[in-house]
């Protein structure tokens, strides 16, 4: 969302080096209503079959760049108050058109390994909490773009869709993608498609077409667009409108704010038109439940465009009164201030919002409109749901967590079932106890181990080591030797002293280990 700064990348920083790094109902403490279009009639997915409602509140569904670095732990609450989020996204495969992708960079497997997308999730959801994949995005390719065999695009969709067990997913189409007419057939004629094959299993799938707009409303190829989707018989849950960047659309004196309710309504009237076009009547409050809107938080790509803390209260109210479908904000990564390493506000960041404010405060502004507040997830996920098990090694895919050991940030250990992360250096501090009040818990919580799961083996770094330590020997730096089978190097003198087998290493050891260990942040 943007050209500059603060844009939606889906992918790395600007350096582009990988770094190793929506249903709540689960838990019954939230129903999420996920409205989709048949035949005029809303039906929540949420409700049991034949029930109709429509929805008195919004939904709140931020996005999360998966891919930016520092990696966003969107399933801790610690760092993410809200209870869904949008995870984004979901592109072509540079090598292979028709294969997904995060970001370009990852395959739906490596993913799962490097950046623990799939325990994350499951963390999430086990909190009460949920998932909605977001396909597009400003940067890199669209699959329908690329992938120009239908059926090879509708099995990339279905195996994204299947893979995250999702039932909402969100088509962000941007830049010349919009106009793509060729692509926009191939992409309803496959989302018609693992559409109806979701809803014959009994799971039902919401589809969100996300779009640029003016303040006028949506451009003529984005109507276009969900025309043509409609027309392709895909059951549009609804339209999410950007309201960001509006350049040269949006008049200089004229507020973000007033800008933005501009948008929504005139989204709203058009909304309307294109179901009345397909024959389909909506009442004022259903046009209202088909429509999302989705600010740049803080500083836009555009210089001159801030969306505050106070715009954000403002569509939140817009939002309540009129049953807005969804509102979402990019990204959660930018929900903090900027750090004194900038020289001020008005800063263009993938990270910060370049504007005055808490962590988490834009987020907040739009808690009340669906999804809970932080402290009742906080709540939830900070209950024992059971007593601690007894961590087996050779079943643990990361190192059992030690009091005395000492991790640097980004190393993973197993602790009483679950797998950790170290957000900074951490030394003597249980993964498992929670944060007191006004502290932070240098472990973020990535996840229960799996019970497929086993103790990867190490990856050797060097290979030629043939002699086995002996306690009777002197050993000199730099001298290698085998225990256990792996290879080490002296750090000193020593004699007696045996290589540490528990990891990570100390410092204070006289041997380094010549491999590494799953788990280990690149460099340590």
């Amino acid at each position: 969302m943007g050209a500059t700064g603060a844009t939606r990348t889906g992918g790395q920083p600007d350096d582009e080096q990988p770094v190793r790094r929506l249903s709540w109902t689960r838990l019954g403490l939230l129903v999420l209503v996920l409205t989709l279009v048949s035949g005029g009639v809303f039906v929540s997915v949420t409700q049991a079959a034949g029930r109709t409602q429509i929805p008195t509140r919004s939904w709140s569904v931020p996005y999360v760049d998966v891919t930016l670095t520092p990696t966003f732990q969107f399933q801790d609450p610690a760092a993410n108050p809200a209870r869904t989020v949008a995870l984004a996204f979901v592109v072509a495969d540079p090598r292979d058109g028709c294969a997904p992708s995060w970001g370009g960079y990852y395959s739906l497997e490596r993913a799962g390994s490097d950046l623990e997308l799939d325990r994350r999730i499951a963390q999430l959801r086990s909190a009460g909490g949920d998932v909605m994949v977001s396909f597009g995005g400003q940067v890199n390719d669209e699959l329908a773009v690329t992938c120009t065999d239908t059926s090879s695009l509708t099995a990339a969709y279905r195996d994204v869709v299947e893979r995250y067990d999702l039932s909402a997913i969100d088509l962000d189409v941007e830049g010349t993608a919009v106009a793509d007419r060729a692509a926009a057939d191939r992409r309803a004629e496959a989302l018609a498609t693992v559409q109806r094959e979701r809803k014959a299993d009994g799971h039902p799938l919401a589809v969100w077409l996300t779009v640029p707009v003016s303040p006028t409303g949506l451009t003529a190829e984005a109507a276009d667009l969900v025309r043509s989707t409609l027309a392709g018989d895909v059951e549009v849950t609804g339209v999410n409108v950007m309201t960001m960047d509006y350049g040269n659309a949006k008049p200089a004196e004229q507020s973000m704010r007033a800008a933005t309710e501009q948008a929504v309504r005139a989204t709203v009237a058009q909304v309307s038109g294109l179901y009345a076009e397909r024959g389909t009547t909506l009442s004022d409050a259903q046009a209202w439940a088909h429509v999302g809107a989705t600010p740049m938080i803080g500083q836009n790509d555009v210089d001159g465009e801030v969306f505050t803390l106070a715009d954000a209260e403002a569509l939140a109210a817009l939002a309540r009164a009129n049953g807005l479908g969804r509102v979402s904000l990019w990204s959660l990564n930018r929900d903090a201030p900027c750090s004194a390493s900038f020289a001020g506000v008005a800063v263009h960041s993938d990270t910060c919002s370049g504007v005055d404010q808490t962590s988490s405060a834009f987020v907040a502004a739009f808690a009340d409109l669906g999804g809970g507040s932080a402290a009742q997830v906080r709540d939830v996920v900070q209950t024992p749901a059971r007593q601690p098990v007894v961590d087996d090694p050779a079943n643990s895919p990361y190192p059992i967590w030690r009091a005395e050991g000492q991790y640097p940030a980004g190393y993973k250990v197993v602790w009483h079932g679950s797998v950790y992360q170290a957000r900074w250096y951490a030394v003597g501090i249980d993964p498992s106890v929670p944060a007191t009040a006004g502290t932070s818990s240098p472990w973020a919580l990535l996840g229960a181990v799996r019970t497929s799961e086993a103790a990867p083996a190490p990856v050797l770094t060097a290979a030629d080591v043939t002699a086995r330590w002996d306690p009777e020997v002197l050993y000199q730096r730099g001298d290698r030797v085998l225990l256990d089978g792996l290879p080490y190097e002296a750090r000193w003198a020593s004699r007696g002293e045996a290589p540490g087998t528990q990891f990570p290493i100390g410092p204070d050891q006289a041997w380094g280990p010549l491999f590494t260990i799953p788990g280990e942040p690149a460099g340590t």
